[in-house]
């Protein structure tokens, strides 16, 4: 075997490690609650193929909408299926697509055989259900999440808190159901699920941010996310993005780990390898020496790692 063999072989090895290492998580894909209904559908049935066919019009859908709703009509009212996905605001096409299509995924395996499921990703919102859920007011605690306490009560920090809130749950007129407003270091997004009216967004919003200050206090960052709507506020420098590790991005961790790890173990054996091609070049005449020099460029994810002779780490013949 030459050392342009072994070089090859060291590519194709290490190729899917770069793809491991290149996992991760957008910031739209982050996981922030999920619900499945306790009741399941009999698979096969009439009820299935309109979940199927619901879910695959909202990941169409999003391909150039940041929302809509469909409903699926059955034989009978109880295999009628309702569904809506909605983004974030501020999201592209594209990444909205790429959400949408990431928790549709996501729902076939953690809300298998569910009647009705609710997906939430920090992007966006996937919904199903057998009965009509469409216009209709629904202000039920999905999910709270407070930060840390500022230490002070009266503090500037949340006299702006309070402002900035007050900003994006005011209402003139309008409908805005995306909206985002600062004050000084303290930032706040609001949004409404848009099959709801001006007025029950509006009182979605307020609810949710009465809950949000009573139940964060005087907290660096808080979430409030009710069946139609969700509030986020933070100071600018402590934000919820991240502050919990969800199990999915726990098992990409170790992947990652377990990748480079391998990785590792790869580039020691072909170096013991190069090693003994180098004494068997020489007619096993001499011992592996520092002057046995070879040089690989791998690219990993952007990076490029060289490895060049006179190598530092004693490698020595496997046979």
């Amino acid at each position: 075997m030459s050392l342009s063999m072994l070089s090859l072989l060291l590519l194709l090895l290490l190729l899917p490690f770069s793809f491991l290492v290149s996992l991760s998580t957008s910031s739209f894909d982050s996981f922030i609650y999920v619900r499945c209904s306790q009741y399941k559908y009999s698979p096969g049935s009439p009820f299935e193929t309109g979940v199927d066919s619901v879910l695959t019009s909202l990941v169409s859908s999003s391909a150039s909408s940041s929302y809509n709703n469909f409903t699926i009509p059955g034989s009978t009212p109880s295999d009628t299926v309702y569904g809506l996905y909605q983004c974030r605001g501020d999201l592209t096409v594209a990444d909205c697509s790429s959400c949408v299509s990431h928790a549709v995924s996501q729902l076939g395996t953690t809300c298998a055989g569910s009647s009705g499921s609710t997906f939430q990703l920090e992007g966006c919102l996937v919904r199903y259900d057998n009965t009509t859920f469409l216009g209709a007011q629904d202000k039920t605690v999905m999910l709270r999440r407070c930060g840390p306490l500022t230490g002070d009560a009266n503090s500037d920090e949340l006299t702006r808190r309070d402002a900035v809130l007050g900003y994006v749950g005011a209402g003139d007129g309008t409908y805005k159901p995306y909206r985002t407003g600062s004050s000084g270091s303290v930032q706040a997004v609001a949004q409404c699920v848009q099959d709801l009216s001006n007025g029950d967004c509006q009182d979605c919003l307020a609810e949710a941010i009465g809950q949000l200050k009573s139940d964060c206090g005087a907290a660096k960052w808080g979430d409030m996310y009710l069946a139609k709507c969700y509030v986020q506020y933070s100071d600018g420098n402590h934000t919820s993005g991240g502050q919990g590790t969800t199990d999915e991005e726990v098992e990409k961790t170790v992947v990652i780990l377990i990748g480079l790890v391998a990785g590792v173990a790869v580039v020691i054996i072909l170096l013991a390898l190069t090693a003994t091609m180098c004494e068997r070049a020489r007619g096993g005449k001499e011992r592996w020496s520092k002057d046995c020099c070879f040089s690989y460029s791998i690219h990993v994810v952007g990076l490029q790692l060289f490895i060049k002779a006179p190598i530092i780490i004693h490698v020595y013949p496997l046979f």
